[in-house]
């Protein structure tokens, strides 16, 4: 602030004065709640569980099977034989 800054009392008297005057205020720096390194980690742990969530909801609930039967090797080497069967 200038060495008048007893004259201004608040900083945003300060900035409305620099705005009337044609100057721009000093840019206020905004400092993220969730920065975004957080958010390039969270997102994608999220994705993983929804789709694990959902391949248990619809194995088990839909498919009538047991939903952890889902997470075994043999129930997806299964599902590959029965898509890649040649006929």
């Amino acid at each position: 602030m200038p060495d008048n800054a007893s004259k201004l009392q608040t900083k945003e008297e300060y900035d409305k004065k620099k705005q009337a005057e044609g100057e721009k205020a000093p840019k206020k720096r905004r400092r993220r709640v969730f920065p975004i390194w957080l958010r390039l980690l969270v997102v994608p742990v999220v994705l993983v569980i929804f789709l694990l969530l959902g391949m248990l909801f619809g194995y088990g609930v839909l498919g009538d099977g047991n939903a952890f039967d889902v997470l075994k090797r043999d129930t997806w080497t299964h599902i590959y034989n029965l898509v890649n069967e040649k006929s």
